[in-house]
């Protein structure tokens, strides 16, 4: 095995800074080594290196958490892995010892690190973490979809905060890989009819690819008007994949239905009105990360019921990251995954 490899390092203000780093080795008793196989780009990451950003990071921390790997060694307090398991990335580390963390509320942790914000992550070849963030995944899921493991868990775990009946009609505000992902899990929770509405043709014409009863262009169509006309009284959940869509959510899900509030933009307040919120009797639920959602997450991929990996446009090489970032920042990608050897 090596003893160094080359990584991109955040330099702050959306740059990237290859650098040539000694591969790292277990220092704690509970520390993994893995080999990196494949790293999807998220949207944090294109809010990391957003100007200014829309996350945080810590200067000088490699990206990634997104990735499948193998283990290559383990510390002596590690039980669970052994060299040669293949894994996946849980990357929110808690401390299990906070107020919230006692409360069972460990995604609302006070004390928790991240890979890939707070520490180095999966754009690198090998990266060192502790036993906890990771999880076994059997070879029979494919590559393309292991990578996904971690942003189907996001979203796993807010389905599990709002269930559909079969049959319901759900409207899912923004066409990305993470809109995509919650028409696929409410499609194998029974929804019977997909909509899905976005600004980006590209976008829309994927989803419709992928299955969307119907997609509707924001810029082209009125969406309260649209929605009334495909389900004759409104969605029975819709889904905020963007972040601001509060007050466009209100107007398209029906009376006594329910709005999942998912996407993350830190910058904006958009006005609510909340007496329609009172008087229509809609539950808001906003979901974040997911309480403890990666052993479902694993089973459903073990499963072969879902396969994430049909939104990968795009494997690029460790040294075009940027280019991948700005492929899915112009909306004209649907998933970019870099790619190791």
């Amino acid at each position: 095995m090596e003893s160094t490899m080359v990584v991109p390092a955040f330099a702050g203000e959306g740059r990237l800074v290859f650098e040539e780093r000694p591969v790292p080795k277990p220092q704690q008793p509970d520390d993994v080594l893995v080999s990196i196989q494949a790293c999807g780009i998220c949207g944090t990451d294109l809010n990391i290196l957003a100007v200014p950003p829309a996350h945080k990071a810590s200067v000088g921390t490699i990206l990634g958490h997104e990735g499948v790997g193998t283990v290559v060694e383990t510390g002596p307090g590690v039980n669970t892995l052994t060299p040669g398991d293949r894994v996946v990335i849980a990357p929110r580390l808690t401390c299990g010892m906070c107020r919230y963390c006692r409360l069972g509320l460990d995604n609302q942790c006070e004390n928790y690190r991240t890979v890939g914000t707070t520490m180095d992550g999966a754009f690198a070849p090998y990266l060192r973490i502790p036993e906890r963030g990771l999880y076994k995944i059997g070879s029979q899921v494919a590559e393309e979809d292991a990578v996904f493991f971690e942003p189907l868990s996001c979203v796993m775990g807010a389905v599990a905060r709002a269930p559909i009946q079969p049959g319901a009609q759900v409207a899912v505000i923004g066409g990305g890989p993470m809109g995509a992902l919650f028409a696929m899990v409410y499609r194998l929770q029974g929804a019977g009819k997909i909509i899905v509405a976005d600004v980006v043709p590209y976008r829309l014409d994927y989803a419709r690819r992928m299955g969307a009863d119907c997609v509707l262009n924001a810029k082209e169509v009125a969406l309260p008007e649209a929605i009334m006309q495909e389900t004759g009284i409104g969605c029975d959940l819709v889904v905020d994949a963007v972040g601001n869509q509060l007050g466009t959510a209100i107007h398209l899900v029906r009376r006594g239905g329910q709005i999942v509030l998912f996407g993350l933009r830190p910058h904006e307040n958009p006005t609510v009105n909340q007496y329609t919120i009172t008087r229509y009797d809609l539950t808001i639920v906003g979901t974040y990360v997911g309480l403890k959602p990666f052993a479902r997450t694993v089973q459903l991929l073990e499963s072969g019921l879902l396969h994430p990996g049909r939104l990968i446009t795009h494997y690029l090489p460790l040294a075009e990251v940027m280019h991948g970032v700005e492929l899915m920042r112009s909306g004209q990608a649907m998933k970019v995954v870099i790619k190791n050897g």
